[in-house]
């Protein structure tokens, strides 16, 4: 199969490539990293990509939870009329499958469970509460503590900042896509991905990054609030692999199929920096209580449907893939 990378140059992306060569596929790279023509909103470019090929792993887009609203036009112009650009050219062209990187975001908080009062959804967490230490979410109903679990794909969204809002519009971009050609669509709602490659130095990298780049440099990880957010760190290797799975899984045909994809391993991000400190030799961490607006506490998702319908499953465990990323080498901002 000649399948088609948006940011086939980037941290997933170019894992993405390796994957879909090793398992006999012919990768044709797109990322304006590496060629500054690619860009998946110029129509004429993805045009000139979109020929021969017969799917699209769509990767390219502005990431994580940047620095302020003041950056929501260029999220929505890179991340939702790119895909928007992408989607109607792959319609003129004929390629009727899709693979999109979705996000877990698109959740908002997780999943929660009052003794009382069963499943509840806990609002945005209070401006005064955290800068009080007051971290977690209470019972919206009664102010009892909650129990977090595991979010199912037909959970209800509730995306909490800019970035958010815009994974979850491509996802709707890619649903309608396919309702209008008869296409296949597949978003592959990503936890925290890690691993080798991982931009550094950069606001809009991950938790893993800042906490690898801060080693990298001496430094001690910062972590924020107390550190026991939860979160399911998987491995870049893992998330690649669940692309190629996608490409050829029996999904709807005219629909958007989503997948959460995880390791299935939910640790805290406490737990997170204290590994990689550990496995790079010190410093240790620093839980300093401050906070993010527009974070939320815990978030993982059950990844089992994907397993079920497509045969992936994770290979790089927790410790295993920590001790590596603390070597790795990481890329540029």
């Amino acid at each position: 199969m000649r399948v088609l990378v948006t940011g086939g140059a980037g941290f997933i992306g170019s894992h993405v490539v390796d994957a879909l060569t090793e398992h006999g596929h012919e990768p044709v790279l797109f990322d304006v990293a590496a060629d500054a023509g690619a860009d998946v909103r110029d129509r004429d470019a993805v045009a000139r990509a979109l020929d021969g090929v017969d799917a699209v792993c769509h990767q390219a887009a502005m990431v994580g939870l940047g620095t302020g609203f003041a950056d929501a036009p260029e999220y929505v112009s890179r991340n939702d009329l790119g895909t928007a650009v992408l989607l109607t050219t792959m319609a003129d062209a004929g390629v009727r499958r899709l693979v999109l990187a979705g996000s877990m975001v698109v959740y908002g908080e997780g999943r929660y469970e009052c003794a009382r009062h069963g499943v509840v959804r806990p609002g945005p967490r209070d401006t005064a509460d955290l800068a009080a230490g007051r971290f977690e979410p209470l019972c919206p109903r009664c102010g009892a503590e909650l129990s977090p679990g595991l979010v199912a794909e037909d959970a209800p969204v509730d995306p909490r900042n800019v970035y958010a809002t815009t994974k979850l519009a491509q996802e709707h971009l890619a649903a309608a896509w396919a309702r209008a050609t008869g296409g296949t669509a597949v978003s592959l709602r990503y936890h925290n991905v890690y691993g080798p490659r991982m931009p550094k130095d950069t606001p809009y990298a991950g938790v893993a990054s800042f906490f690898r780049s801060a080693l990298a440099r001496g430094e001690a990880p910062r972590v924020f609030e107390d550190g026991c957010q939860r979160r399911d760190f998987v491995h870049v290797r893992d998330v690649a692999a669940a692309n190629t799975a996608a490409l050829t899984a029996d999904t709807a045909v005219g629909a958007l199929t989503v997948y959460n994809t995880g390791s299935g391993e939910p640790h805290t991000v406490g737990e997170m920096a204290r590994a990689l400190a550990d496995a790079h030799g010190g410093p240790e961490p620093v839980v300093t209580g401050e906070y993010r607006l527009g974070d939320v506490r815990h978030i993982t998702a059950d990844s089992g449907r994907l397993r079920a319908e497509s045969g992936w499953k994770p290979e790089v465990g927790f410790a295993e893939g920590m001790r590596e990323f603390a070597r790795a080498g990481m890329r540029g901002a």
